[in-house]
């Protein structure tokens, strides 16, 4: 059992990025195509964090053009590059699926002041 704990602490992170349920959040994703590299951006709201240590993961929710679009994050992988927090959100929930049945500004998350 300590070899697996010491294989799964130096995989992770030594610089989590600090941020909470209800926070929009710009996430840099490594993207491999073919033989080039590139960063994508996907910006969106945190409906969910799971777990912790190495298995620890988060949600992020997006709408664009209507459609809803949510992408679940291994927080310490190498393809997460780096998490940025645009604007923190007030929230009194761990988890935010109720965001998927609302529709326009119903679904939107008031800012912390």
């Amino acid at each position: 059992m300590d070899t697996i704990k010491a294989f799964t602490s130096e995989q992770l992170k030594t610089e989590v990025p600090q941020f909470n349920i209800g926070d929009t959040v710009k996430v840099h994703v490594r993207i491999v195509e073919g033989t080039r590299v590139r960063t994508q951006i996907f910006e969106g709201t945190v409906i969910a964090k799971k777990n912790g240590g190495i298995s620890e993961s988060f949600t992020v929710r997006r709408v664009s053009y209507g459609v809803g679009t949510e992408k679940t994050f291994p927080l310490h992988s190498p393809n997460v590059q780096k998490v940025e927090v645009v604007r923190k959100g007030k929230v009194r929930r761990a988890k935010l699926y109720y965001l998927r049945d609302r529709v326009g500004k119903a679904a939107k998350v008031k800012e912390l002041k």
